[in-house]
């Protein structure tokens, strides 16, 4: 899930030949030349990040002169769809982007992906130690590491500076979830709309309802409920975490016709300034600007940020966090130069240079004097003082049971459903894939 941008879709033609078509086939160095072809799949289309990937590629091919990269972009949902087959076609990627979780291990489990452990071990483990522990232990199962760490992202509050000081609001003085309702019921009343939704594609409401049972439940009955033990999804506190979203939905805080938006309109809808708060990636300043309709967006300035409030009488703590946990998935063919490709591209040099352009929280040791966007550098901040960092529900339970969750979490939010109906679906659909 994460990063969600428009791109064109994938049909039968080469990685090359549809970069090419979005104006972006990277000419690097000895390109024409190359006996290998290294193909990665990914998810970006914002010109100045492709412009820092295509610097290092070009660096790289300049160095490895019998060695083409050649990029491809599909949108989210198309490459969720059609990845499966993908990875079984004549045109598999070398790596991909992972959101890591439970979809990632499914994917090892197919037999489409190269088990990297080795590789991160060679050399006395000198490219394991270029990582945080905790990157590369979140993307292990069963002791081996199927992808290449890359990033760490972090869900977390985005607002309106102007709007909150118009409506008498102030972001300091949100400390727990009934603080929280006040302020979207006071920012109402000033005839604003409070928050900006992407009902339409359901995953951007489900970091309602994740944080909230990472409020209410706590680490301890989150990891119950998804290795099936206790009460599983049918937890009181889970429930009680249905029940708060609920009375956020009776708010009737998101933007008219929330329920058809995608993600980049609500990125939108914030951008323009028609909603004061956006919950979203530790990267929603960069992509609010590109979303908005003068392309422009809020001023830098005029944009704060709050960590995902307390519930009192919860068991999970404020410093708890979501977010992603992001790697390259490496398919089962590649080849040797395309690991070594990985090892360039993550290296503490090239990590702390994207860092600085604002594309990343950086994994690699000593790229984090590279965050110096200061949105970005409070979300490292708060992941620096994390107690437990979970990775996405809906990738974390599998895509099955995250489909659940996310259709779960709008149908609670827009009154269409319980909390405890809700609560018993996710459990049905767990136990089904057990």
């Amino acid at each position: 899930m994460t990063f969600r941008f428009k791109s064109a879709a994938f049909g039968g033609r080469r990685i090359a030949s549809m970069a090419a078509a979005a104006g972006m086939l990277l000419a690097g160095a000895g390109a024409a030349s190359a006996t290998t072809v290294v193909k990665w799949l990914h998810l970006e289309l914002d010109p100045k990040y492709v412009a820092a990937w295509e610097d290092i590629v070009k660096k790289y091919e300049a160095q490895h002169p019998d060695v083409d990269i050649q990029m491809q972009f599909l949108e989210n949902e198309a490459f969720k769809a059609k990845l499966p087959t993908l990875l079984q076609s004549d045109d598999v990627p070398d790596f991909f982007f992972s959101w890591g979780g439970g979809v990632l291990k499914q994917q090892s489990e197919t037999g489409a992906l190269q088990d990297v452990t080795a590789a991160l071990d060679a050399d006395g483990g000198k490219l394991r130690g270029a990582y945080s522990p905790a990157s590369v232990s979140g993307l292990t199962f069963e002791g081996k590491t199927w992808a290449v760490p890359y990033k760490v992202g972090l869900v977390s509050f985005f607002y309106n500076k102007e709007l909150f000081a118009k409506a008498g609001v102030k972001a300091e003085d949100i400390k727990n979830w009934a603080d929280f309702l006040g302020t979207v019921k006071k920012i109402k009343a000033a005839g604003i709309v409070p928050i900006a939704g992407g009902g339409g594609e359901k995953w951007p409401i489900h970091f309602y309802w994740s944080y909230l049972v990472m409020r209410e439940g706590g680490q301890k009955v989150f990891e119950a409920a998804k290795t099936g033990q206790g009460e599983g999804f049918l937890d009181p506190s889970i429930i009680k975490a249905g029940d708060d979203l609920a009375e956020l939905g009776k708010l009737e805080p998101f933007q008219p016709g929330y329920l058809g938006s995608t993600w980049p309109q609500a990125l939108g809808v914030f951008g323009d300034g028609k909603a004061a708060i956006i919950l979203g990636f530790e990267n929603t300043e960069a992509n609010q600007r590109k979303n908005a309709g003068d392309g422009k967006g809020l001023a830098p300035e005029n944009i704060g940020r709050f960590a995902f409030p307390a519930v009192d009488g919860g068991a999970g703590k404020p410093t708890d966090t979501l977010g992603g946990l992001n790697g390259w998935a490496v398919t089962k063919k590649a080849s040797k130069e395309a690991l070594d490709f990985l090892a360039f591209l993550t290296n503490a040099d090239n990590e702390r240079a994207m860092a600085k352009a604002g594309m990343l929280l950086p994994v690699a040791v000593g790229a984090g004097d590279g965050v110096t966007n200061p949105l970005l550098a409070e979300s490292a901040k708060q992941l620096a003082g994390s107690t437990w960092h979970q990775n996405y529900f809906d990738q974390d339970l599998g895509a099955a049971v995250g489909r659940v969750v996310n259709d779960v979490s709008v149908e609670i939010v827009s009154g269409q459903m319980n909390s405890k109906d809700g609560a018993q679906m996710i459990q049905d659909a767990f136990e089904l894939e057990q």
